[in-house]
């Protein structure tokens, strides 16, 4: 066991490694490319001046107009101020940039997605609002992305309600990794048959994906009070005085705290997992973060989610040994990868061809179904219970799903059917997966050094 341990972390570093190697040789992993032809010289009378004015004093008069003549309604900006940067904490914006732009490739090859990495120099929740707002006539939508709590509930929070603010605002810590656990809880659920309002929940790590995850738990059916949350200090309660004491600035876990636990619990991990059926630990990397008889103190078929990474908070085959019956991860070499890049790229599709105001918690949840379906076409088991992202087929499905749901809830722009949203993502996507392997194929992106 120990070989296959060592083999793992191994397995773990290598990407660091070729990331080091890698990165500088392609000097970054996004870039500006044309979409409009360009025949001769004389075509920059056309997309520049003198030819632009006249585009320009059409959407002077109809602002909407934008979405037709430019690329607004495609691009997205992806925000950070690098305080919380995957797991590395605040390391700030400028370190934070590979980051930005590894989730800019993302979107534009599951999405079709044109994403622009915006890394702003300051801390102050404020001016991240100021500049947010600022910045929102050059993009179709926002990607709130590793900015640290409460900070990011605020940001997020005020930023969706703020009437001045006309396009989509959605933070991926939190809503995207929300959106495919809960597609994963729906599949297993299937899986061990069990019901969603009748399950105990445990919750390990109370950060902003865990507080969205619990949120959309409840709205699909979990009852609160069947959900016990647990961070570094213990298990949330109402008699938690260091929350409440901090109640104004940490609102969402006060929150909880007055929500959730109907038992009273109170201790630590252990207790809060004892006989819940599922537990979702989002919290630090492992091994030994989870204990193996915590997992063995669970209902009968538990389900557990193991989220950290790049060493999940217990090994996959340590709860499997403990009675856990499906076991998911954050890492791909493991069954049951639970990562938030099978959510974002359709979900944001399906946004922008609406040209949705928002991204409410129903079109996260319309999301996680159609993610869960698709995977139940292909037969659930108890190593299969989410797509991978090699399931590209997954994110139109999403897209369209999303577009569909935003109607419903009156928070589109465009109406267009299922049908026509299906086929529009489908060949947005295809065309952007098509270009990046064309680009390889004609060597303008330059093969990969042998040997990496």
């Amino acid at each position: 066991m120990s070989e296959i341990v060592e083999e793992l972390l191994a397995k773990a570093k290598k990407p660091a490694e070729d990331a080091l190697a890698l990165h500088p040789y392609y000097r970054g992993k996004v870039q500006t490319a044309a979409k409009c032809p360009v025949r001769g010289l004389d075509d920059f009378a056309i997309w520049y001046t003198p030819g632009v004015a006249a585009p320009c004093r059409e959407i002077h008069k109809n602002p909407d107009l934008a979405y037709e003549y430019t690329n607004k309604g495609n691009t997205v900006a992806v925000v950070s101020d690098g305080t919380r940067v995957l797991g590395l904490g605040d390391i700030g914006p400028l370190a934070g940039l590979p980051v930005m732009e590894g989730k800019a490739l993302l979107f534009k090859y599951l999405g079709g997605v044109d994403a622009v990495p915006i890394c702003l120099d300051t801390k102050d929740p404020y001016r991240l609002i100021l500049a947010v707002k600022w910045i929102q006539p050059s993009f179709g939508g926002i990607n709130l992305e590793d900015i640290e709590q409460p900070k990011c509930f605020r940001v997020l929070d005020m930023l969706r309600s703020d009437p001045e603010v006309q396009i989509p605002v959605w933070h991926d810590d939190q809503q995207g990794t929300a959106t495919v656990t809960l597609a994963g809880v729906i599949n297993a659920l299937k899986v061990v048959g069990k019901r969603m309002d009748e399950i105990k929940v445990s919750i390990i790590g109370v950060g902003a994906a865990s507080v969205a995850t619990i949120r959309l738990l409840v709205a699909s059916g979990v009852p609160s009070g069947n959900i016990i949350a647990c961070d570094s200090h213990g298990i949330l309660h109402p008699g938690r005085e260091d929350v409440a004491r901090r109640k104004i600035e940490f609102v969402d876990k006060w929150r909880i705290c007055q929500q959730s636990n109907a038992e009273g619990r109170v201790g630590g991990p252990a207790e809060a997992m004892r006989g819940t059926d599922v537990c979702i630990a989002l919290s630090k990397p492992g091994p030994g973060t989870i204990l193996p008889e915590w997992v063995a103190a669970m209902a009968e078929d538990a389900i557990v989610f193991a989220c950290a990474n790049p060493i999940p908070e217990i090994w996959p085959w340590e709860a499997k040994q403990a009675g856990a019956r499906v076991v998911g991860t954050g890492r791909s070499d493991f069954p049951n990868q639970i990562n938030n890049s099978l959510g974002f790229p359709g979900i944001f599709r399906g946004v922008l061809d609406v040209r949705a105001t928002t991204i409410t918690d129903e079109m996260a949840i319309a999301a996680a179904e159609e993610l869960a379906r698709c995977a139940e076409e292909k037969g659930l088991d108890e190593e299969y219970i989410l797509p991978t992202m090699e399931d590209w087929e997954v994110f139109p499905r999403e897209a369209a799903a999303v577009g569909v749901k935003a109607q419903e809830q009156e928070v589109a722009r465009l109406s267009l059917s299922r049908e026509e949203l299906l086929t529009r993502a489908t060949d947005i996507i295809r065309q952007a997966r098509e270009m990046t392997h064309f680009l390889m194929e004609k060597r303008i992106i330059p093969p990969v050094p042998a040997g990496m």
